[in-house]
């Protein structure tokens, strides 16, 4: 348990679980009954439901759960190995990071990738985001950008503004808590989803105590095993930006898409090196009207989520992502399948999904 945050113990799940199953005649619906109209309109579309593409590292592709009785949409992970010594891309325009100018906040969608320079300037301990795009975007929640709040749906401008506040610290609470990123369970995040999720919360137990390829805590969470590695300093990088929109029965929905990049190092042994894993989640929560649908004050019911990582292991499932070094990198090559540049954030992880058709993993043009 994270030190601090707030505790959920099996027998308040049971509880919850309980309570959801009963249901009521007359009583608001679960968020499940709202989840299955979207589940269907996916059904019905003429491609289906999204899958999980790869970013890059030698693995299959991985696809998360449709949630149609539970409220999500699609779950989908996207794993991706880190650019290995043979084929190294150019690194990112700015040189080392130390003087480059901050990015503006993400108020909107890039139009193309993070330029490219020719000089390969690797990161030091002192300097970890050196030679990546990560060098110039903003530290922690400053790199996650919330839109003006106002009157929507059910909520006055007030309420959306606290609903888009709350958003941001379960991303935080979910990616850069650092007792969650040295492996702890991520109580203050799980304490914001909607326990009446049933199916939900049946998730998160199983990926917490046994993970596997559908039950797996990395899909909303970042976590490494602190006997493994631990962080290159205190910052994470992020970028990336928070909409809103009405939802069904006048709920505010919320869409988060983030990409989150970690330099670490080992945790034992005297060498300097510095790997990075980089993670990029989109995340669709709903901000409910208790009249309407069951769920307790201050939680936000679950809608979907997708999850792309670089060097962050590769059909491992056990709920920690296993940044690989050079060493690691130069005994295994990617299987040929498409590259990909984990920085672009030009296109959505569900357009990058339709482009690609290969069930293989990519190669990371860069790290």
């Amino acid at each position: 348990m994270g030190k601090g945050g707030a505790s959920i113990p099996d027998e308040e799940w049971e509880r919850f679980l309980k309570e959801a199953e009963a249901g009521g005649a007359g009583a608001p619906e679960e968020p499940s009954a709202r989840a299955r109209m979207v589940a269907q309109r996916l059904r019905e579309e003429p491609d289906g439901p999204p899958e999980g593409w790869r970013t890059s590292t030698p693995a299959r592709r991985r696809k998360g759960k449709g949630w149609a009785a539970l409220g999500l949409a699609a779950a989908v992970a996207v794993v991706v190995v880190a650019v290995g010594p043979w084929g190294i891309a150019d690194w990112f325009d700015g040189g080392d990071g130390t003087n480059a100018t901050p990015l503006a906040a993400e108020s909107e969608r890039p139009t193309g990738p993070p330029a490219r320079e020719a000089t390969e300037r690797p990161p030091t301990r002192d300097e970890p985001f050196r030679g990546s795009p990560a060098a110039r975007w903003s530290d922690g929640t400053a790199g996650i950008h919330l839109p003006e709040a106002r009157a929507t749906g059910w909520m006055s401008r007030a309420e959306v503004a606290r609903a888009l506040e709350k958003t941001r610290d379960f991303l935080a609470a979910s990616a850069l808590d650092p007792a969650v990123l040295r492996g702890e369970r991520p109580d203050k995040a799980m304490a914001l989803i909607n326990p009446h999720q049933s199916d939900v919360r049946e998730f998160l137990k199983k990926a917490f105590r046994a993970p596997d390829r559908e039950n797996d805590p990395l899909l909303l969470f970042s976590r490494f095993r602190s006997s493994d590695v631990r962080p290159a300093g205190d910052v994470v990088k992020t970028r990336g930006r928070v909409t809103f929109q009405e939802g069904e029965r006048g709920a505010v929905e919320v869409s988060t898409d983030i990409t989150y990049v970690y330099p670490l190092v080992r945790a034992e042994g005297g060498d300097d090196e510095v790997a990075r894993t980089i993670v990029r989640r989109e995340v669709v929560m709903s901000w409910d009207d208790p009249a309407k649908i069951v769920i307790e004050p201050g939680t936000f019911s679950l809608v979907s989520y997708k999850v792309d990582t670089t060097n962050g292991g590769c059909d491992t499932h056990t709920g920690y992502l296993t940044p690989a070094f050079l060493a690691e990198r130069a005994a295994t090559r990617p299987d040929g399948g498409a590259e990909v540049d984990p920085y672009d954030r030009s296109t959505s992880m569900e357009e990058r999904t339709r482009e690609s058709d290969d069930e293989g993993c990519g190669t990371a043009s860069r790290s």
